[in-house]
């Protein structure tokens, strides 16, 4: 270390990741963070910026707060003896790219480091340049000194996801990761041209147990990600990206059948037409993509549609200890902004480790083992991240919503979960209480209320809700005053997979389950009519919850819409009663 301080030379310091990494570190006191790029002028700015006061605090780097700035100019293509001996950094954390290209002597930073006696570590995506890092290995050990490439969600990241689920299985068959970023970010120009070096090139995946060759950003597979306890992103087509788990992945897993690394686009329309463009160099009427990489950056901004929520999915399949059928995922969603920090996580965990006296192993190497899921995820509590694991086979057998929440159904109170406890096939259980109903006034929400037979408004209305079980879906009968109407409710699949569903005459509506505190939140994520797909923004809307209070199963559900307006709002209390068999 320099002094008191270890010092961190970040090449691209003031790029996309680079800049992103240096606010995640720019609050540690102990660091000297060194934001180095071709244009001085630039880092100038952006360490002006970091400086520069906000909402009424002190600028990260400040004389009283967090690390030591500097912005220094420094050029991959110059003399690296000079400059890395004039800037004496500690470790080089190489955030720049595309990776991709960087030509006949892609690890001379990497050698540079090694013969000056600085530790490295860097963001690599290439599959080539992170898998062949083991060729230095050597060198760095006798040096004493570790050289860490891709230190990003892919590997990095992935790979500490997969150690956390392997356990569970006996054998591994299938392994899948993919992206899916918010259609709000703004991706940075050397991540678009690295995607677009291989759309429509053939990229090394595996196949029934074989070395194949699949089409980048044609080959698709559809995920939901969906981490237990949080509104699932939307269903989406993930297009295959030539990622370092692929050639990875073949020597974690001995037998592995095949494998898959993806990314997810919204709109998925900007995606289809990547994946025409695509198909377009497949065929060679295009030599390829890469001259276009900045038309291609422009549209992803111009398109920024849908919501401003990202995510991340590690999905392993084969069988468990009991030689039975077994899929587990492991999700991450990130809310707004937050998602783009996601890939300096694993160098920000790595640097706090350093700064705990905790240093890798000598050895130049891919980054995958490096971190465990617990050091990202120690780094994901300063954002709105939400992860979680979700077992396919666990469901089996399971009441409905636990089915849909998976482990975050252990998180519902008391009074909520015994609601839904559930029962065998052929059995019914009945609650019983008493509710205020309200209904709105407008021709259309009569006429949607009398379709599905509402209950009329009314005080201390006495209220029965009987739970049939048939197979895997529940019939809900609620009987207000004598007054009853029925709904059908199911696990949704296919795209709507992880949504609860709930059926009422030809309508179908779509439910995410969010537990939040003593609540149960149902949140609407689309509906059909007779099958077929609805604007959202239509869709019958209004709040509704299920809560304990005082140790009692209360519910307030409200249903409206932009056409109708208030159509009915109930609210009461709920008891279970004995069960009682199924009427035939």
């Amino acid at each position: 270390m320099s002094g008191e301080r270890l010092s961190l030379l970040i090449i691209g310091g003031y790029g996309t990741f680079g800049g992103r990494l240096a606010r995640l570190l720019g609050d540690e006191p102990r660091l000297r963070l060194l934001i180095a790029g071709r244009s001085l002028e630039k880092a100038d700015d952006f360490v002006a910026d970091l400086r520069s006061p906000k909402d009424g605090s002190e600028g990260l780097g400040s004389s009283n707060l967090g690390a030591t700035l500097q912005a220094v100019r420094f050029d991959r293509d110059g003399d690296l003896t000079e400059q890395l001996t004039r800037l004496r950094p500690d470790l080089v954390i190489d955030a720049s790219g595309p990776f991709q290209s960087f030509g006949q002597d892609p690890y001379k930073v990497v050698r540079a480091c090694i013969g000056l006696d600085i530790d490295y570590a860097d963001l690599a995506d290439s599959t080539g340049f992170v898998a062949a890092i083991g060729g230095l290995d050597a060198e760095a050990r006798a040096k004493g000194l570790f050289a860490l490439s891709g230190l990003s969600s892919l590997p990095a990241l992935s790979f500490a996801a997969l150690d956390v689920m392997a356990p569970r299985f006996s054998r591994i068959d299938a392994v899948a990761a993919g992206i899916a970023p918010s259609a709000h970010v703004k991706i940075g120009l050397n991540v678009v041209r690295a995607i677009a070096s291989y759309a429509g090139k053939p990229v090394s995946v595996l196949r029934q147990g074989r070395p194949a060759l699949a089409p980048g950003l044609i080959e698709a597979m559809r995920v939901t990600i969906a981490p237990p306890g949080v509104t699932p992103l939307r269903s989406r087509t993930f297009l295959l990206v030539d990622a370092p788990d692929l050639a990875l992945l073949p020597g974690r897993f001995a037998g592995l059948q095949s494998s898959f690394t993806g990314v997810g686009t919204e709109p998925q329309l900007l995606q289809r037409l990547l994946g025409f463009a695509a198909g377009l160099t497949r065929r060679k009427l295009l030599p390829s993509l890469t001259p276009f990489a900045r038309l291609m950056q422009r549209a992803s901004h111009g398109l920024a549609i849908g919501e401003h929520r990202g995510g991340m999915f590690v999905r392993l399949s084969g069988l468990d200890a009991a030689g039975k059928p077994l899929a587990c995922g492991w999700h991450l969603i990130a809310e707004g902004d937050d998602g783009p920090f996601i890939p300096v996580t694993g160098v920000a965990a790595l640097v706090r480790r350093l700064l705990r006296g905790v240093r890798p192993e000598n050895g130049a190497r891919p980054a995958t083992g490096e971190l465990r899921l617990e050091d990202f995820e120690a780094e994901f509590r300063r954002f709105s991240i939400t992860t979680g694991i979700r077992a396919e086979s666990e469901g089996v057998g399971l009441p409905l919503y636990h089915r849909v929440l998976g482990s975050a159904f252990e998180r519902l109170p008391a009074a909520i979960s015994a609601m839904h406890a559930g029962g065998h096939s052929g059995s019914a259980r009945v609650a019983s209480g008493r509710a205020r109903v309200e209904r709105g006034s407008g021709w259309l929400a009569r006429i949607v209320a009398r379709l599905i037979g509402f209950p009329p408004a009314g005080e201390d209305v006495p209220v029965t809700v009987r739970f049939a079980a048939d197979g895997e879906t529940e019939i809900w009968t609620r009987d207000f005053g004598g007054k009853s109407f029925h709904s059908q409710q199911l696990e949704g699949k296919g795209r709507d997979r992880h949504l609860l569903t709930e059926v009422f005459g030809p309508f179908r509506v779509l439910m995410a389950l969010v537990p939040e505190g003593e609540r149960l939140r149902l949140v609407v994520r689309g509906w059909r009519f007779c099958g077929i797909p609805l604007p959202l923004f239509l869709a019958p809307g209004g709040e509704t919850f299920e809560e304990a209070r005082e140790g009692r199963f209360h519910f307030h559900v409200e249903i409206g819409g932009r056409l109708t307006g208030l159509v009915v709002r109930y609210t009461g209390w709920l008891v279970v009663e004995e069960p009682s068999p199924a009427s035939s």
